[in-house]
């Protein structure tokens, strides 16, 4: 596709995920609905390519998609008409400890229960009350985490669900830090891990408030239904998104930056691109861009109530990060066995290394021992990557504001000299490795 039509009832900027599933909503309910994408592929951070060497397909960004199977909103277009298909690996998650002790998180409770256990006889039943209340409030938290803001059905809901004394508790315990969380709830450093290593997926550190709810979230998501990964990578997820919009009467133009949202009357009524174009709005323009690029580069601070441009310099980027990708010529050897069968690992710090790297980032300075999260995507789907091979990915955060290539290769090292010790000969095993640091990733996706 190469021009986009003058008008039409929706003008969406931005393809990447939120864009396309706006899009679709909006085409569902009959508007004609164009979106314009900036790069030359739909996606934003939802991509797939073979980064390291042909045959071994590598998630740009993101890989794992565990709201992403649980969300009412996603599920509700049945993308599995469109070829969406999800895989897992054998087991979600494992933690591994500075000295390759590892917390496993299984689909089946009973064998997270266990290692759970293994730290502290007693945590395997109270990972299963933990459980207990999710499953009781599952819906209703996936609906207010999905759906509009502010979640106010989602959240009466939930009062009703759970009466006046449980929903204070729920109050309180969305306020925690993962490290309390924890300690309420857990005797053994297993569990604890866990849970504050999905804080870190969220960028919270174990001792910032409301850690300890996001930790929650995701450890007990893993447990409900996994961290699944789209068959042939990513990228399949936009493709069926787009393959959807676009069987509704939805368009979807690439290489077509936006430059300016244009404004009548206090309303948004289309967008100007670089190139001069315009689409003009007929009932909406809606951005799946930053909000400091919508405000200020697209409306125009000029536009805005002084105060709300006050606000917008309050506005905080998240720390930075280095992302290596590895053809591998096998699987990973971890010391730890049960790391073998997990899609996602974490390594290698306890709650306190944690708070540690934490620490650090927030002080500006470079981790000399960072958090790893670490992607085994040929173990969770075969298709990745030729048969007996691995293509595995690792990231970490680095302070943001790093730019420079040197600081991007030593930390890069640093990390595989981290999977090295918990996997000896690991090194032996790459075929080839590409580093991405902030610049490069924000190539692949400017939002």
């Amino acid at each position: 596709m190469t021009a986009a039509a003058d008008t039409a009832d929706a003008v969406v900027v931005g393809a990447g995920p939120n864009g396309l599933v706006a899009a679709n909503i909006l085409a569902d309910r009959g508007w004609d609905v164009v979106v314009l994408e900036a790069t030359p592929n739909p996606g934003g951070s939802v991509q797939t390519a073979e980064l390291t060497r042909p045959g071994f397909r590598s998630d740009l960004c993101s890989a794992f998609y565990p709201l992403g199977i649980a969300s009412p909103v996603l599920n509700a277009l049945d993308l599995q008409r469109y070829g969406l298909r999800w895989r897992h690996a054998p087991d979600v998650l494992a933690h591994i400890l500075p000295d390759d002790r590892c917390a496993l998180l299984s689909r089946d409770i009973g064998r997270t229960a266990e290692s759970l256990d293994t730290f502290a006889p007693g945590d395997g039943d109270a990972w299963r009350r933990c459980y207990s209340e999710w499953q009781r409030v599952r819906d209703d938290l996936l609906h207010a985490v999905t759906g509009p803001f502010p979640p106010a059905k989602a959240a009466a809901r939930l009062v009703r669900r759970l009466g006046a004394a449980d929903m204070l508790r729920l109050a309180r315990m969305v306020t925690l830090p993962a490290r309390r969380f924890g300690t309420e709830n857990f005797r053994g450093l297993g569990a604890q891990a866990l849970v504050a290593g999905c804080a870190l997926h969220t960028d919270l550190g174990p001792d910032s408030a409301a850690s300890g709810v996001f930790g929650w979230l995701l450890a007990m998501l893993g447990q409900d239904v996994g961290f699944p990964a789209p068959e042939g990578g990513a990228g399949s997820l936009t493709k069926a998104l787009v393959a959807r919009l676009i069987d509704r009467g939805g368009r979807v133009y690439c290489s077509r930056p936006v430059s300016e949202v244009l404004i009548a009357r206090n309303r948004a009524v289309g967008v100007r691109d670089v190139h001069g174009e315009l689409v003009r709005a007929r009932r909406a323009v809606l951005a799946d861009v930053p909000a400091p690029t919508l405000y200020r580069d697209l409306v125009g601070e000029e536009r805005l109530p002084a105060r709300f441009v006050g606000d917008l310099e309050r506005f905080q980027w998240d720390d930075a990060t280095v992302k290596i990708d590895w053809a591998l010529s096998g699987p990973v050897p971890w010391r730890a066995q049960e790391a073998r069968t997990a899609g996602v690992i974490h390594f290698d710090a306890d709650v306190d290394g944690l708070a540690d790297f934490a620490t650090d980032l927030a002080c500006g300075r470079m981790p000399e021992r960072p958090f790893v999260l670490f992607g085994q995507m040929t173990t969770t789907d075969p298709t990745r990557s030729p048969a007996g091979t691995e293509s595995a990915w690792a990231y970490t955060h680095v302070p943001h504001g790093t730019t420079d290539r040197d600081s991007v290769r030593k930390q890069a090292d640093r990390v595989q000299a981290l999977i090295e010790q918990h996997a000896p000969g690991f090194g032996g095993l790459v075929l080839d490795r590409v580093v991405s640091g902030p610049d490069d990733l924000r190539r692949h996706n400017p939002s």
